[in-house]
């Protein structure tokens, strides 16, 4: 079985180091899908319905393809000619700017059959309730799970709580806007998408235009921001090759901001009744859910109960997604969990007072996990849990202080990425893979683990990705790259580097296990004045450059990680203003590639887990059926001002291999922040995000 060398042997791995299109980025050189300017170009904008449903009864574009400048009008790209939501696209249009397009949306004419609409839970969940679907009902037939005898738990139990919860939907809110550039030479199509998913993409078009997957190739050099969003095609992407084809012309089609955070995917929300029960020396026996989530126009909200202890011996769950009229949800960082981890926490904090148990030694009594009993003691440790008074609302004044906790989760892991290297005579390296950067780093990394196995400078080696025309990797989603993608690199390296090794030994006259490749150099063992550089050992391949393909190896990565957070908060009760004044993260990732990427990666999970405790939330109007705030302007979203301290500490468990970070850390972080919010005013809130406005109904109502 392949294994990493040891930390204290690495150059890299293990080590902090600046990522490689850093300065292209903070410079602006660094051109993204938004950015990119092809000749001829033209510009494409959807015309979305202003309707929560509604049957598409005739459409008359006579007058936008009339208008000079406009080259193609598709009226042609609903799939069924019945929308479901505002927002969802109806027609597109192609023109020489991106003005001329929305002037020409304005000229199409739509009949519309109005349709009666249900665009929120609660609504939708109504006896009376227009259907979503006419074929199926709003409530679709339960998922039940269980284990044990939930009667009798609960029957043992010395104490029992029961409360209603409630999270919101949570929109992806991508910097960069989902979109697509596509152009044809002859029925060869080429698409440069701002996806987290280059392969899947390209399946997802050829299929869709009845292509061979050879005649499409995808591009995805940058993105701005996807956290699952961007795993799959949009329709966006055919609509921009469709207009390319009519138009024979290269076409742009972005998502407006509006259009972006109506229909480009969403987090469920979850409404959730629990009862939970505990033993009298502090063991969770029994354990009771029924919840209701929509996604929209789509199924699957469902929510992990119970998240981190699973080790309830009665447990019964029941779940009801409910369809509405409103964009579907996709994917997004830990689906399912945050809404579950905030219930959850909860629960054990709930359960841990009524026992008059310090929240952290209930939690240690319910931890299976080895690795997080370790990581609480010593974030408990760090973070000063010992000082948290003993009591909530224990501050007099106006300006209330609390503590909180919550435990990260997440399990898969990767396979399946190829990689192919090329050494040439002039001493250049270039890796090409076929996964991309979504901004974590991957690029990078790439470079590092190969310089890491040849004993170069990461500076030394081209790290090619991005391109369908390269090696095959999946989606980067679930935390599931790095863990793909590094054990490939290291396999394809590993067998450059024997190549190598072998000229070098030839030039030497001594066998290949008695050279070392490192520090820029190929040199003897017993002798290292006999060397020579990297320059001068690939100048011996003479006019033949070293090409070899690898593969994700079994031994280099693994699944499962484990986490805990704690956070400090500061409430007006006055106000209702929550202020996070400081957040710790302790949390295993095994074998750290790169630390600084590695704690960028908690950093932006623990700043999402905290806007979503807080700040965002999708507002649904019932009589429209209108996404209210489809806009930066009033989307609220935390910033600059908003952060905490957040202190760090990774626990290295390298000899389990490479494994995701991405995921675990968005889902404690607002059950903290929860749990700390009560801490400070003695006041449970049981729905995020706790505005004001719901901080001031709790206190005072």
């Amino acid at each position: 079985m392949a294994n990493w060398k040891p930390l204290e042997q690495m150059t890299y791995l293990g080590k902090r180091y600046p990522r490689l299109d850093g300065p292209g980025k903070v410079s602006g050189a660094t051109k993204y899908t938004f950015d990119l300017t092809l000749p001829g170009m033209l510009h494409a904008a959807i015309l979305s319905s202003p309707h929560p449903a509604a049957k598409i009864k005739s459409i008359d574009a006579s007058a936008a393809q009339a208008l000079p400048g406009v080259k193609a009008v598709l009226t042609d790209i609903h799939p069924t000619g019945t929308v479901r939501y505002v927002g969802e696209e109806v027609a597109v249009v192609a023109a020489t700017t991106i003005a001329l397009a929305h002037e020409a949306l304005e000229l199409i004419k739509v009949e519309y059959e109005i349709l009666p609409f249900a665009c929120d839970i609660e609504t939708a969940m109504q006896e009376s309730a227009a259907r979503v679907f006419s074929d199926q009902p709003n409530i679709r037939e339960p998922r039940k799970d269980g284990k044990g005898d939930i009667a009798a738990g609960f029957a043992q139990a010395a104490v029992t709580i029961e409360g209603d919860y409630r999270t919101q939907v949570q929109v992806h809110a991508c910097l960069e806007t989902h979109g697509s550039i596509a152009q044809w030479e002859g029925d060869m199509l080429t698409v440069w998408d701002s996806t987290q998913s280059i392969n899947p993409v390209r399946e997802a078009i050829a299929k869709f235009l009845n292509l061979p997957q050879t005649n499409v190739r995808v591009i995805c050099d940058y993105m701005g921001g996807g956290f699952g969003s961007k795993l799959q095609a949009g329709r966006y992407s055919a609509m921009a090759a469709r207009l390319a084809k009519a138009a024979n012309a290269p076409v742009k089609l972005m998502l407006t901001r509006p259009q972006d955070l109506m229909i480009a995917g969403n987090r469920p929300n979850a409404l959730v009744h629990v009862k939970a029960g505990a033993s009298s020396d502090g063991k969770v026996i029994a354990f009771s859910t029924k919840s209701y989530g929509t996604a929209g126009v789509a199924p699957n909200a469902r929510i992990r109960l119970p998240i981190v202890y699973e080790d309830i011996p009665n447990v019964s769950t029941e779940h009801y997604d409910v369809f509405t009229n409103a964009g579907e949800a996709r994917a997004f960082r830990a689906p399912g969990c945050p809404q579950a981890s905030f219930v959850m926490e909860q629960v054990m904090d709930e359960l841990a007072e009524k026992l008059k148990m310090d929240p952290l030694a209930f939690r240690l009594k319910n931890d299976a996990n080895a690795t997080r009993q370790m990581q609480w003691k010593l974030g408990a440790e760090k973070f000063g849990w010992n000082k948290r008074a003993a009591q909530a609302n224990a501050d007099a004044g106006p300006i209330k202080r609390g503590m909180g906790l919550g435990a990260a989760i997440w399990w898969p892991g990767g396979r399946g990425t190829q990689a192919q290297m090329t050494i040439l005579p002039d001493g250049g390296i270039e890796v090409r893979c076929g996964t991309q950067d979504i901004g974590t780093g991957t690029r990078t990394i790439v470079a590092a683990v190969a310089a890491e196995e040849l004993g170069v400078p990461i500076t030394a080696v081209k790290a090619l990705i991005g391109d369908t025309n390269y090696p095959y990797s999946g989606g980067s989603g679930g935390s599931t790259t790095a863990p793909s993608v590094a054990p490939a690199i290291k396999n394809t390296a590993e067998k450059a580097k024997e190549k190598l090794l072998t000229v070098a030994a030839q030039h030497f006259g001594v066998t290949a296990n008695e050279v070392t490749l490192a520090n820029g150099k190929a040199f003897v063992n017993a002798d290292e004045k006999k060397s020579l550089s990297w320059k001068q050992l690939c100048a011996l391949l003479g006019a033949t450059p070293i090409m070899v393909n690898g593969e994700w190896v079994e031994g280099l990565s693994s699944a499962g990680v484990a986490g805990c957070q704690f956070a400090e908060v500061e409430v007006d009760t006055e106000t209702g203003r929550v202020t996070v004044l400081r957040i710790l993260a302790v949390q295993d990732c095994g074998l750290v590639l790169d630390r600084l990427t590695a704690e960028s990666q908690v950093n932006g999970g623990v700043i999402q887990g905290l806007s979503y405790a807080l700040y965002e939330e999708r507002l649904m109007d019932r009589v429209t059926g209108a996404h209210l705030n489809a806009r930066f302007e009033n989307y609220k979203i935390a910033g600059a001002l908003e952060m905490p301290k957040i202190d760090i500490i990774l626990t290295d468990q390298p000899e389990r291999g490479v494994i995701g970070i991405g995921e675990p850390v968005k889902v404690p972080t607002a059950a903290a922040i929860a749990n700390a919010v009560y801490h400070a005013t003695g006041k449970r809130m049981r729905e995020i995000p706790m505005t004001p406005d719901r901080v001031l109904r709790a206190l005072h109502g």
